[in-house]
C-alpha cells in the first residue's frame, strides 16, 4: 500500500491510522538489521495516530498525508526528538523547534514515525558511515544504500514508513532512491525551505520527498512547498498542484539524452535505460541527443563549493570535537581546509552564467533523461569500482550524474526502472528546468503506470 491508497483506506474505514503506525513499528522492529532508524518515535507516533483517527472519523480530513507515518532524515530538526546528524558529536542533541518542512508535514496531519539513519553529517554518498553503523540495502544487506538519505530510502522500501524526508547536496535523495528502488525528488533550489536542517553546504542543500510512487511524491511536495522568511534562499512562489499534469498524454514531449551522463556506465544500467527509452518512445515521446554547455566546469565548481562550505560549517567542531568524527568523514573535511579561497569565489561568480548555460538545453527539449547512478550498489565499505575496464572511486562514481544540478539548482527526480541480474535496483533520472516539477511528475508517472500495468 502506498501513501495515497493509505489515506483512501482511512476514509473508507478499512484501516485506521493507529493500525498503520503499528504496522510500521512492527516492520521497523522486524527489519532492524537494516539500520534504517537512529531514533524511533513509538509513543509520539501512537499518540498522534489516535488524534488523527478521531479527526478523520469526524470528517475533518486535512489532506492526503493525514494519519500517514513519515520518516524524517536525522539531520532535520524535530522539536523534542533527538537529532544526531548521524554523529557522536550530537548524540544527545534535542532541538526545541521543528524544521519548517516538519512543521508543514505536521500541519498536514502526517505522523513522525522516527528519525532515519544518515551518512554522518550528510557528508557522504554511500550511507555506510554513521553513529549506529552502516545503513544496509533493502535488496541485499551487504550492499550500500547510497547516501546520505540512506535510512529514509530504506524506510520507504521496507514499509517502515509510507514516505520520508531527505536532503540532497550532491545527490543525497536521488542516489539512495535509485539504490533502494524508491522515488526521490530534489526540487528546484529554494522551493522547499531548508530552515531547521543542519547545513551540509549552504548554497547546495535541498530538502525533498521520498516515496513509493511518483504520484505520492507529487502529493507530498504539494505540502512542503512555500516561501519561508527564515530561509534566505527560499523562493517567493505561489502555490501550485504538482499532480495536475499526471495522467495527461506525453505524446510529443521532447526528451534529451545528454552525452555527459552516458559515459562510463555499467552495462546493466545502460540496458535498463534503453528499456526506459523504448517505453517512452511507445508513448510517442521524441528523443534527441544533446550536449550540455560547460558541464565539466559545473561539476568542478560543485565540488569546490561543497568542500568550502562544508568545511566552514564544521571548522569549530573539527577543532574541538575532531576525535568524535567518523575517521573517513573527518579526513574528507580536513582535506578541504587548504582549498584556496579564490577558487570558491570564482565558483560563485560563475554560478549564474553556468546555470544559464546549463538551461540552454531546455530551449528545444522538455526534460533530460539520464541514469541516476552509473553503477550498481557496491559492497559496504568498498571504495573503488570497475566499470568495464575503467576504475573509479565509488564516491566519485555515485555523485557523478547527480551533483551538477545541486550547483545549478535544477529539479531532478529518480525513478526505479528494474533490477540487475543480481537483484539490485536501478534508477533513471529526469531533470528539468527550474520550477518544472509538475512536468517531471507527469513524465515520470507515465513510465510508472506502464510498468505497473
Amino acid at each position: 500500500m502506498n501513501l495515497l491508497t493509505l489515506t483512501e483506506s482511512y476514509i473508507s474505514k478499512k484501516l485506521s491510522p493507529k493500525e498503520s503506525v503499528e504496522l510500521c513499528l512492527r516492520n521497523i522492529k522486524d527489519h532492524s538489521a537494516y539500520n534504517a532508524f537512529i531514533t524511533i518515535c513509538e509513543e509520539e507516533a501512537l499518540e498522534a495516530a489516535c488524534i488523527a483517527e478521531k479527526e478523520i472519523s469526524k470528517g475533518n480530513v486535512k489532506g492526503p498525508l493525514h494519519g500517514v507515518p513519515v520518516a524524517i532524515k536525522d539531520v532535520i530538526f524535530t522539536d523534542g526528538i533527538r537529532t544526531t546528524m548521524g554523529s557522536k558529536v550530537y548524540t544527545d542533541f534535542v532541538p526545541n523547534f521543528d524544521a519548517t518542512a516538519v512543521q508543514k508535514l505536521k500541519a498536514a496531519g502526517a505522523i513522525i514515525i522516527g528519525k532515519a539513519n544518515t551518512h554522518e553529517f550528510a557528508y557522504g554518498p554511500t550511507g555506510d558511515r554513521s553513529l549506529i553503523g552502516p545503513c544496509r540495502n533493502p535488496y541485499n544487506p551487504n550492499k550500500i544504500t547510497g547516501g546520505s538519505s540512506s535510512g529514509s530510502a530504506v524506510a520507504v522500501s521496507k514499509n517502515m514508513a509510507y514516505a520520508a524526508l531527505g536532503t540532497d547536496t550532491g545527490g543525497s535523495i536521488r542516489i539512495p532512491a535509485a539504490a533502494c528502488g524508491v522515488v526521490g525528488m530534489k526540487p528546484t533550489f529554494g522551493l522547499v525551505s531548508k530552515y531547521g536542517a543542519y547545513n551540509t553546504a549552504y548554497t547546495l542543500d535541498h530538502i525533498g520527498p521520498m516515496t513509493k510512487t511518483v504520484k505520492d511524491n507529487a502529493a507530498m511536495l504539494n505540502v512542503l512547498v512555500g516561501y519561508d522568511e527564515k530561509d534566505p534562499h527560499s523562493l517567493h512562489k505561489s502555490k501550485e498542484d504538482y499532480t495536475r499534469f499526471i495522467g495527461q498524454s506525453i505524446t510529443g514531449k521532447k526528451i534529451g539524452l545528454p552525452s555527459y551522463y552516458f559515459k562510463n556506465i555499467n552495462q546493466e544500467v545502460s540496458k535498463a535505460i534503453e528499456e526506459v527509452i523504448k517505453i517512452y518512445q511507445d508513448f510517442g515521446a521524441i528523443f534527441k541527443e544533446v550536449e550540455i554547455q560547460a558541464i565539466e566546469d559545473i561539476a568542478k565548481f560543485q565540488a569546490i563549493t561543497i568542500q568550502a562550505e562544508t568545511y566552514a560549517v564544521h571548522e569549530l567542531n573539527i577543532r574541538t570535537r575532531g576525535s568524535d568524527y567518523d575517521e573517513e568523514v573527518f579526513e574528507r573535511l580536513q582535506s578541504s581546509q587548504n582549498l584556496p579561497a579564490y577558487k570558491y569565489v570564482l565558483a560563485q561568480q560563475k554560478r549564474m552564467e553556468l546555470t544559464n548555460r546549463y538551461n540552454e538545453v531546455f530551449t528545444n527539449i522538455d526534460v533530460l533523461l539520464t541514469p541516476t547512478l552509473p553503477i550498481l550498489p557496491t559492497d559496504i565499505n568498498q571504495r573503488e569500482v570497475m566499470i568495464g575496464d575503467y576504475s573509479e572511486p565509488v564516491r566519485s562514481a555515485v555523485l557523478r550524474l547527480t551533483a551538477p544540478t545541486n550547483y545549478t539548482g535544477n529539479p531532478g527526480m529518480s525513478i526505479p526502472c528494474g533490477l540487475s541480474k543480481t537483484g539490485l535496483p536501478i534508477g533513471f533520472q529526469l531533470i528539468g528546468k527550474h520550477r518544472s516539477e509538475a512536468i517531471l511528475y507527469q513524465i515520470g508517472d507515465a513510465y510508472e503506470q506502464q510498468i505497473r500495468n
